[in-house]
C-alpha cells in the first residue's frame, strides 16, 4: 500500500484561498466582522472525461478547462461575500447577468480563459510581424514573438500587483503555497509553521503560464509563418497542443524537484512566482488553513458516508 500524500491544489480568491482535492473542493473567505466563511463544491465526476484524464497531453487540457470552470464558481463566491457582512447577503446580492443566466458561472469561466489565451496568443504574434522588416527569418521571428509574449506576461503581472486588491489576492496565492509546502514536509498546520514554509511552489499555475512561453517557441518550430493568415490559424489550432505538453513539463518538473541539477528545470517558474505571490500575514494564513483543514475534514467525512451538512 502506498504511503505517498494525496495531492491537493489551489487558488486563491478575494478575501481567501481554495483547495481542491480528490472528490471535493473548498473556499474560506474573510468576512468583513472577521469571522471565516466556506463554501464546498463536490467534484462532478463524468466517467468519459476520467478515461481522458488518464492520457498524457489529453488530460492536461481537461484538467485546466476543469480548473477555469471550478474556479470561477470559488471566485464568484468569494466576491459576492468578502466585503458584505453576515446577514446581509440576500440585501446586498445583485441579481446575475442575463449571460451568467444563459451560460452558467463555470462556462464564463471557461470562455474567459480561452478568451484570454486568445489574446495573449495572437497579440505578440501581431508584434512579431511588425519587426519582420528588421528580423524576417523564420527563427528570429518566433524568438521575438516569444520574446513579446513574454514581456506580455511580466507587464501584465506588474501591472495589476500594483492595485491594492490584487496585491492581496496574491498574498492570499502565497498563503497557499506556504500551507501545501507545510503539509507536504508533514509539519503541523500551525500559524508559526506556515510562515516558516516557502511561498513557492513547483505544480503552481503561474509555471504552467511560464511553460506555455517557452513550450510554444519550439511547437512553433514545426510549423509555417508564412503567409500572414497561416501563421495565425496554426497558432489557434496549437493552443491545445501548446497547453497539454506544457502540463506535461509541469509534471515533470514536480516530480524532479528534489533531484540535483534537474530541480534547475522548474525555476523559470518559480522565479515568476516572486511576482504572483506575495508574503501574506498571520491572518491570511489563517484563512488558508481553515479552507485547507475544512477540505481534509470533508474528504476524510465523506469516506465515512457523512454528508457535508453533517460535518462539524
Amino acid at each position: 500500500m502506498s504511503n505517498e500524500k494525496p495531492v491537493y491544489g489551489g487558488q486563491a480568491v478575494v478575501e481567501g484561498v481554495m483547495f481542491g482535492g480528490r472528490k471535493h473542493t473548498v473556499t474560506a473567505v474573510r468576512r468583513n466582522d472577521g469571522s471565516i466563511d466556506y463554501f464546498h463544491l463536490p467534484r462532478t465526476v463524468r466517467p468519459a472525461l476520467q478515461t481522458v484524464k488518464k492520457i498524457p497531453f489529453l488530460r492536461g487540457i481537461v484538467a485546466i478547462l476543469e480548473a477555469a470552470a471550478t474556479g470561477s464558481k470559488h471566485l464568484n463566491f468569494a466576491n459576492d461575500r468578502y466585503d458584505i457582512n453576515p446577514g446581509e447577503e440576500n440585501v446586498q446580492e445583485e441579481e446575475p447577468s442575463k449571460l451568467t443566466l444563459v451560460l452558467g458561472v463555470a462556462l464564463v469561466g471557461i470562455l474567459s480563459f480561452l478568451f484570454g489565451k486568445f489574446v495573449f496568443t495572437l497579440v505578440p504574434l501581431f508584434l512579431a510581424e511588425l519587426t519582420r522588416p528588421v528580423f524576417s527569418s523564420d527563427l528570429s521571428q518566433i524568438l521575438i514573438e516569444g520574446l513579446f509574449k513574454l514581456i506580455l506576461l511580466l507587464v501584465y503581472i506588474y501591472a495589476i500587483s500594483m492595485t491594492p486588491l490584487i496585491k492581496r489576492v496574491f498574498q492570499y496565492h502565497g498563503a497557499e503555497h506556504k500551507v501545501i509546502n507545510a503539509y507536504e514536509s508533514g509539519l503541523p498546520l500551525t500559524v508559526e509553521n506556515v510562515q516558516k514554509s516557502s511561498r513557492l511552489h513547483y505544480r503552481c499555475g503561474s509555471s504552467f503560464i511560464l511553460f506555455t512561453v517557452i513550450v510554444g517557441v519550439f511547437v512553433y518550430m514545426l510549423v509555417p509563418l508564412e503567409p500572414l493568415y497561416v501563421r495565425v490559424l496554426n497558432r489557434l489550432a496549437l493552443i491545445p497542443v501548446v497547453l497539454g505538453i506544457s502540463f506535461e513539463v509541469l509534471q515533470l518538473t514536480n516530480k524532479v524537484r528534489d533531484i540535483p541539477v534537474l530541480k534547475w528545470l522548474g525555476y523559470p517558474g518559480l522565479w515568476l512566482q516572486l511576482l504572483t505571490t506575495k508574503e501574506p500575514s498571520d491572518d491570511q494564513a489563517e484563512v488558508a488553513i481553515a479552507s485547507f483543514e475544512k477540505l481534509i475534514s470533508i474528504e476524510e467525512s465523506a469516506e465515512k458516508g457523512l454528508k457535508a451538512d453533517e460535518i462539524v
